[in-house]
């Protein structure tokens, strides 16, 4: 691939974030020639074992950081680098090295750092508005590290949970699964409006479900969908541009 290629970062927290949230992207970009890196926080120790396969919670650290490096070489991510934090899971105390109560300073300057080495022209991390506090906590040190590293990012974009499938999905987990009352419908996803981009990659959903079945040990939300719902999740990339800022005008469908 030739060195003057576009380079596109990927900033996620845990092993699956990079699939689960973005893979299509990621193939997209790569198919086009872009030379794509995942930076990933944490190796999700924080993690449960999808029940029936085989996994211990203990050896998840090990298997996530595998299943990582294996989905990211399926979408044709060129490198795969671990930033060094513990998962701090989805509520509760956080273990010692914890994502979330880390100095945000702290995981900007590192995110900076890559940036600098890999000198990206397009950033993208997870919206986090599925409210997981280490995903929030990744897009909040990820666009600070983009205005305090020396190299100059040209388009940061944040991959974006649409607010109507994130509602159609609560709905599905509450007619089928017990105990899903707790998920707040106002509180998910992001609204349309916000949405500046949408790039068409159906083509590339069976390269995407075999990145999402290399992540084994884990139940992927897509599991506990109906199909179509499934399709429309993953058939789609939703973005919102930050840099250079939206204004009016037709959604980009292009990012290459």
């Amino acid at each position: 691939m030739e060195t003057d290629a576009t380079r596109m970062l990927v900033t996620v927290a845990h092993p699956d974030d990079e699939t689960f949230g973005c893979g299509s992207l990621i193939a997209h970009a790569t198919g086009r020639g872009v030379r794509t890196m995942v930076a990933c926080a944490t190796r999700g120790e924080a993690g449960t074992a999808a029940p029936g396969r085989g996994y211990d919670d203990a050896e998840l650290p090990v298997v996530r950081e595998a299943e990582l490096r294996e989905a990211a070489a399926l979408l044709g991510a060129e490198r795969v680098d671990l930033l060094g934090w513990v998962d701090s899971g989805m509520e509760g105390a956080a273990a010692a090295g914890a994502l979330a109560d880390a100095a945000l300073d702290d995981v900007a300057a590192a995110v900076a750092a890559v940036i600098d080495g890999y000198r990206p022209d397009i950033v993208v991390t997870l919206d986090g508005s599925d409210g997981h506090r280490d995903h929030i906590t990744m897009r909040e040190a990820t666009l600070a590290a983009v205005d305090r590293a020396d190299w100059a990012v040209d388009r940061v974009y944040l991959h974006c949970l649409p607010q109507r499938l994130m509602r159609q999905w609560v709905e599905e987990l509450r007619a089928h699964q017990p105990g899903s009352d707790h998920l707040a419908l106002g509180e998910l996803g992001t609204p349309e409006s916000e949405i500046t981009t949408t790039i068409d990659t159906a083509d590339l959903l069976p390269l995407r479900e075999r990145a999402i079945a290399a992540h084994a040990s884990q139940t992927s939300p897509y599991e506990v969908m109906g199909p179509e719902l499934r399709r429309e999740f993953l058939t789609v990339e939703r973005l919102r541009r930050i840099r250079p800022p939206w204004v009016a005008g037709p959604v980009e469908t292009k990012l290459f």
